[in-house]
């Protein structure tokens, strides 16, 4: 009896839709002691620089430069190609993406999604370019890889930048090269809910050294020599104790991406027979960590809304997520602005239905199995539940 008609939860404490995966913790120690032996704990340290050696090697790009978070890199990236006019975004996003621009005097313009990639479409993008657009901004959407060649085309036609929020693709490639080198710069997210993760950071990559010289001086207040700026800056340095956690938990990223793969394929092996439970099949990048177990609803099948879904999920404490609904046009302040929020078809129905499930590399056989019998009960009882929502 599902938790909603009065059953009990399947889990007692709220199972996340991503919970952190943990490094060899002898690595760590070792990281940490030697962090105290010198008493180097912030401020461009050894365990950073050696880091974004690791990652400018991993993702064949000339420069990494970490931050202390992704939103920070972006930001970084906006101060110092001074955006301050429209950036070309998706609406399909962490609302971050669009947040870190119009915090440095940008206007995020939006647009709408591929139907069956669900990332930026390049054919409404050009239609968004206008006199007033400094950038575009493509994200690489649950690792899946934006229509890269498609918007640098766009980019090379008007020059202007062209960016990649790469916040979930870490470790992906796409023929044979991997995500970090295209466009001007890619950011990306190591917040704990990732797969390789610092427990909070970010970096930027890029192969323009004079860039990668800026964004380094920008995140450490603008300071271009011991008591000299050269400009305003902010406070986005990573610290030695998050770099330890990185450079740990890259060592066995290998074996964390291949058991996030074996989850989302016991998940797709389950949810077969479920109706209107349909897998999102967009990985046929054989690089692809699959971490993000998303399925759009079938509400006829189903016997649910999406919402209803995520609600009686929750009643469970199994805490699926709304991707990334209702879409940054529809958030504030973005609603709200002159003119109002944009009609974008595509993004406005998928976000009706995509439902996120816990996945990543941290969850065991026995959760995934006792999130899919829970399922499997919702749907048995979806007329009665809608029936006791309803009221």
């Amino acid at each position: 009896m599902p938790a909603l008609l009065g059953g009990g939860p399947a889990f007692s404490t709220p199972l996340p839709s991503s919970r952190p995966v943990q490094p060899n913790r002898q690595t760590l120690h070792e990281h940490l002691d030697a962090i105290l032996d010198r008493n180097w704990y912030t401020n461009n340290g050894p365990l950073v620089r050696e880091l974004e050696l690791r990652l400018a090697r991993q993702m064949q790009v000339r420069n990494c430069v970490l931050c202390s978070s992704a939103t920070m890199g972006l930001e970084l990236l906006s101060r110092t190609l001074n955006l301050t006019g429209e950036v070309i975004v998706p609406a399909f996003t962490f609302v971050a993406t669009a947040h870190a621009f119009l915090s440095n005097g940008g206007n995020p313009v939006f647009c709408d999604i591929d139907a069956e990639t669900m990332t930026m479409s390049p054919e409404h993008c050009a239609k968004l370019v206008g006199r007033n657009t400094r950038a575009i901004c493509a994200v690489h959407l649950w690792g899946r890889p934006a229509k890269i060649a498609a918007f640098q085309a766009i980019a090379d036609e008007y020059d202007i930048p062209l960016l990649f929020d790469a916040a979930h693709a870490f470790g992906v490639s796409i023929h044979g090269r991997p995500i970090g080198g295209f466009g001007r710069a890619e950011v990306f997210s190591f917040h704990a809910t990732k797969l390789f993760h610092t427990m909070e950071g970010g970096a930027v990559t890029t192969n323009d050294d004079e860039l990668a010289d800026q964004i380094r001086q920008q995140r450490n207040f603008g300071f271009v020599g011991y008591d000299e700026t050269d400009g305003p800056g902010t406070n986005a340095k990573m610290t030695e104790m998050s770099a330890a956690f990185g450079l740990s938990a890259l060592d066995c990223f290998n074996e964390t991406r291949e058991r996030s793969r074996e989850v989302y394929k016991r998940y797709q092996r389950l949810l077969a027979e479920l109706p209107g439970m349909d897998l999102v099949e967009q990985y046929d990048n054989p690089t692809h960590h699959r971490q993000y177990v998303v399925a759009l609803l079938d509400e006829s099948a189903f016997g649910l809304t999406r919402d209803q879904l995520i609600e009686s999920l929750h009643a469970e404490n199994i805490i699926a997520r709304r991707y990334f609904a209702p879409g940054c046009h529809r958030l504030q302040p973005y609603a709200t602005r002159e003119g109002g929020s944009p009609v974008l078809e595509t993004t406005d129905r998928i976000v009706q239905r995509v439902i996120v499930l816990p996945g990543g590399a941290a969850i065991t056989n026995a959760e995934i199995d006792l999130v899919v019998d829970r399922l499997t009960s919702i749907h048995r009882y979806a007329a009665r539940i809608r029936t006791a929502l309803d009221s």
